[in-house]
């Protein structure tokens, strides 16, 4: 074969592998179409407890960290400033318009290790576990950059409402 053919080649395979990729994007973003994110600002009266810079990874299926969602605002890696708030926490992705989560659709909160193209040490992601406008249960995960992941974690739990056990008397 001679260069020209190799080139040729090489230039096909490429532009079909690219071509294969939208097409998969363009299937997902159709299946995810339904799951939205409330783009909204703080309610007014909204105490900042606290703030951390970092990066947003994904936002994936509930329990399933390698299954990326193409929630608009929320399907591409970004910097980020998680805001956590006594109503709930905003997300602040870069040039996306602020999601805010209201502490009754946080579901819950924790430290994870892995989510789809991010792998770091142990409990070095913050997995917040909330529900989209029709209440399917969806996890996103958040990297800080300068506090602990266990720091951000803490801060979400601090404003989540205890769900009462019956224990208490």
């Amino acid at each position: 074969m001679s260069q020209q053919g190799a080139l040729l080649t090489m230039i096909s395979v490429a532009v079909a592998l690219l071509v294969t990729l939208v097409w998969a994007w363009i299937r997902r973003t159709r299946r995810d179409q339904a799951l939205r994110a409330p783009v909204v600002d703080a309610p007014a009266g909204a105490n900042v407890t606290t703030s951390f810079d970092g990066f947003y990874v994904a936002t994936t299926k509930h329990g399933e960290p390698l299954e990326r969602l193409a929630i608009r605002g929320l399907g591409f890696r970004s910097r980020a400033e998680v805001i956590v708030t006594d109503h709930g926490v905003a997300l602040d992705l870069t040039g996306q318009p602020r999601v805010f989560l209201p502490t009754a659709r946080i579901v819950g909160v924790a430290q994870a290790t892995v989510a789809i193209d991010r792998a770091v040490e142990p409990d070095g992601l913050v997995r917040l576990d909330w529900r989209t406008d029709d209440g399917t249960v969806v996890d996103s995960y958040f990297r800080p950059q300068d506090a602990s992941a266990r720091s951000l974690a803490d801060a979400v739990a601090a404003i989540l409402t205890p769900t009462p056990t019956g224990n208490d008397a």
